[in-house]
């Protein structure tokens, strides 16, 4: 293969650097650049991106790779390549593995396991807590020396508010981000949906807003007294939100400080009506919520209270989520539908433009973990993505690159078709 690669005549869309244009890509080596050479351009290969938008490769800050432990589900192969076909070049995937990340021979396991099998970029994180049990802290110094992100109990919010201080401060030493679900676990005991009317119509017991809001305004405080830069997962509440837009503009007076939040695609497109018949597909937490909190997650995207989009990417086999619903475990399949999702939820009902859209899903999240990915600027990376903006798509089980398919999307058709993927200016997905 060409050292060289053109893409030439696509509609360039890089939000980082404010660019939306006609023009042709190009590469060499591994790096975008401004230009070739005439020599260069009669060896590079040459692809045509007319009608196509080409944009940075997506960056998704909470994805669930599974292995070690669970790989029946997901391996660190298979999820690459779902994230390639969904667009992405970057995925931070959870410590939430068999056994945890919470030691520096775990990660280092899971970076081997990447060097052998990851057709993208992907950076692991480490636990805040050992075993993940948020009773004492993990060797946090230790992770981050084996090349962690961020910290987490990805899955599991630290009740004890005392060890969520002492992690949080001890995390900052070493200047990295904390990613937090937000659950007062002794508000969701045994609930499996959003606590409403459809809690009550079908008879499953609820979780309250509250669950979540309580632990969004912990974390805030606990981000102001120790100038902490905490990320908030897949925020699902109208109220949480409020407490969020309050805190933000207090903690932007505290140096160094830093409060952001994602939204997931699934929350931006679903309600808790969606569980009408009991497809434990809708089975996620936090769970789906009401049309109102729905708008409120739109809204927050536009005015900035929440950062970026993440899939939430939780992979689960057939016979896991083929139970009665109490049972099943909660989490939905996210990397291969989730820039369709996002583009018809927002951008075709008229709330957000594509560069918005594209802005959240790239250089966006990548600033929350400080990493120069997202963008198309000249000497960066070559990781990029095609997308067919004009294509429809059937969303099937035999399409799927994860082991995966707990999908509420199959058998849907959605629009927006990603078409090319590259990674370091490899072709790493290619819908044909």
């Amino acid at each position: 293969m060409s050292e060289y690669l053109c893409i030439k005549g696509g509609r360039i869309i890089d939000p980082a650097n404010d660019r939306d244009e006609v023009a042709d890509l190009y590469v060499k080596g591994d790096k975008i650049v401004g230009a070739l050479s005439e020599s260069e351009l009669k060896e590079a290969s040459i692809v045509d991106a007319t009608g196509k938008i080409v944009c940075p490769g997506f960056v998704d800050l909470h994805t669930h790779l599974r292995e070690p432990g669970d790989t029946s589900k997901e391996t660190i192969g298979s999820g690459t390549m779902a994230a390639a076909a969904g667009g992405f070049t970057t995925v931070v995937c959870m410590p939430n593995t068999k056994p945890p990340a919470d030691n520096a021979g775990t990660i280092q396991l899971i970076l081997d396991a990447i060097e052998r099998t990851a057709v993208i970029n992907v950076l692991p994180t480490g636990c805040l807590t050992a075993e993940r049990e948020g009773e004492k802290l993990a060797p946090i110094g230790s992770l981050e020396k084996a090349g962690v992100v961020a910290v987490t109990d990805g899955g599991h919010c630290i009740q004890n508010t005392e060890i969520m201080r002492r992690a949080v401060e001890y995390a900052t030493m070493f200047d990295l981000p904390i990613f937090d679900h937000c659950e007062d676990a002794s508000l969701t005991d045994g609930c499996v949906m959003h606590e409403g009317e459809w809690s009550l119509k079908l008879g499953l017991r609820g979780m309250p807003r509250a669950a979540e809001d309580i632990m969004v305004a912990r974390n805030a405080i606990l981000a102001e007294q120790t100038g902490a830069r905490m990320h908030l997962q897949h925020i699902a509440s109208a109220s949480a939100l409020d407490v969020i837009r309050w805190s933000q503009k207090r903690i932007e007076e505290k140096q160094g400080a830093r409060l952001t939040a994602e939204v997931t695609p699934h929350h931006l497109a679903f309600t808790h009506e969606h569980l009408a018949g009991y497809d434990t597909h809708f089975k996620v937490v936090p769970p789906l919520r009401t049309e109102d909190d729905r708008q409120a997650l739109i809204n927050g995207l536009l005015d900035g209270t929440i950062e970026c989009i993440a899939t939430a990417h939780a992979p689960h086999t057939e016979i896991q989520k083929d139970h009665e619903f109490d049972y099943a475990p909660f989490g939905m399949n996210g990397l291969e539908t989730a820039f369709s999702v996002c583009y018809d939820v927002l951008v075709k009902a008229g709330h957000a433009s594509l560069n918005q859209l594209i802005g959240w899903m790239t250089y966006k999240p990548a600033a929350i973990i400080n990493r120069p990915k997202g963008t198309l600027s000249e000497g960066s990376s070559a990781d990029f993505t095609l997308i067919d903006l004009e294509a429809t798509w059937e969303v099937t089980e035999e399409g799927f690159r994860s082991l995966s398919h707990n999908s509420p999307w199959l058998g849907q058709t959605l629009p927006a078709q990603v078409t090319r993927t590259y990674y370091r200016g490899e072709l790493v997905y290619s819908l044909s």
